[in-house]
């Protein structure tokens, strides 16, 4: 192994310095696209070690590069904002900021993207190509990677990869899988209208909550159905309303929920067939209804060649027993959006404590990690970024 592999001795000498710094992000929480303080953290860490961080144009996230101007060029990317929901937990880093909290995870993706600059940036001569290190906004609006590929942030790499805390796996594990990872994540919503009337005479009006409640149950099944069912997809309505008195049919409701596919064929099968039987169900009850179908992130696939990368630096990092199957998700994550473009892998990092039996999910406001994971992480992405340039 060459110099630019060595363990890199600032993961004994300043490990703490990165604790401290992912306690403050998490003690300052920023939502997406207000995330001005987290970015300039992280500029001024950056800078300080000889880097030039470059700042995206919407003034938060930034791209940094490290290496000679030849060779491949790899990226690895953190997410920097966090959830608008209270921080619950009772430790002397809980968020200082009303209504705002680092739940995800973000904050430690951040501190451990970092972690990685620092540690290359004293061999930056010895790499055999670059590493581009894209700390982006807005994740969890979702929709930050376009600014990050709209600011250039993907042209000339060969790779992209991520990781994200999981607090079902403990520190010094990573779960790979090949292929779909998380889901892509589509608002639906359907506005159902009819003129109105009286519970007592339902036959002379349009039984409108009839009409919102046969949709409800109606378009999942139909497209349990209509779709392959080794093709995983889920509807899930999050809101239904109507009415407002109980001896008055209403003249308008509204449902509203999320589609959620691993493919976009079935992604775009699905948004067909919804597009197809709204009318027909609501025609049925002689009511009116309109899809507004809003496309949100695509699926996140994880590339077999970039998956193999992962699980032989995880290895190298860490040991062979270090890498363990996942599962997928039907979360959504705009991670997916880079992997239109170029192949690339997004993978779990263990956060649970080893033994512990607590249970914890993400975007619950008493989330937290086991720190530990922080030298880990930075370790993994170090393996990763020299497997991926060959060295």
């Amino acid at each position: 192994m060459g110099e630019a592999g060595r363990e890199p001795d600032f993961l004994h000498r300043g490990g703490e310095a990165l604790i401290d710094f992912r306690r403050d992000l998490h003690a300052h929480p920023e939502t997406g696209y207000q995330e001005f303080r987290t970015t300039e953290r992280i500029r001024a860490r950056l800078a300080a070690a000889g880097l030039e961080p470059k700042i995206l144009p919407g003034g938060t996230g930034l791209i940094c590069d490290i290496g000679p101007n030849r060779g491949p060029v790899v990226a690895l990317r953190a997410d920097i904002d966090a959830l608008p929901m209270p921080d619950e937990k009772n430790v002397v880093y809980r968020s200082t900021v009303p209504g705002v909290a680092h739940a995800c995870g973000h904050d430690v993706h951040t501190t451990i993207l970092l972690g990685l600059g620092l540690s290359l940036a004293p061999q930056a001569a010895e790499l055999t190509g670059r590493v581009r290190l894209l700390f982006q906004p807005a994740e969890e609006v979702p929709g930050g990677a376009r600014d990050v590929i709209e600011a250039g942030g993907i042209e000339g790499v060969e790779r992209v990869f991520a990781l994200h805390c999981d607090p079902s796996i403990e520190v010094r594990q990573v779960g790979l899988v090949t292929g779909p990872i998380t889901a892509s994540s589509d608002k639906v919503q359907v506005k159902v209208t009819g003129p109105g009337g009286h519970t007592a005479r339902p036959h002379q009006s349009v039984d409108l909550v009839q009409t919102v409640a046969t949709l409800a149950t109606d378009l999942p099944a139909a497209l349990s159905r209509r779709i392959d069912p080794r093709s995983s997809h889920v509807l899930v309505w999050g809101r239904l309303s109507a009415g407002s008195a109980a001896n008055v049919i209403p003249g308008e409701g509204e449902l509203e929920g999320t589609l959620r596919c691993q493919s976009n064929e079935t992604r775009s099968q699905a948004e067909q067939i919804l597009r197809d039987l709204v009318p027909l169900v609501a025609k049925a009850y002689k009511a009116e209804a309109d899809l507004t179908y809003v496309r949100g992130v695509p699926p996140t696939v994880n590339d077999e060649a970039s998956i193999q990368i992962f699980r032989e630096a995880t290895e190298r990092a860490l040991g062979k027993a270090a890498a363990v199957p996942t599962m997928q998700s039907m979360g959504g994550e705009d991670f997916g959006l880079y992997l239109e473009s170029i192949p690339g892998a997004y993978v779990r990092l263990g956060v649970r404590t080893p033994g512990s039996r607590k249970k914890c999910d993400l975007h619950r406001g008493d989330f937290d990690v086991d720190e530990g994971c922080i030298p880990v992480g930075v370790q993994l992405l170090r393996a990763v970024a020299l497997t991926a340039l060959g060295q």
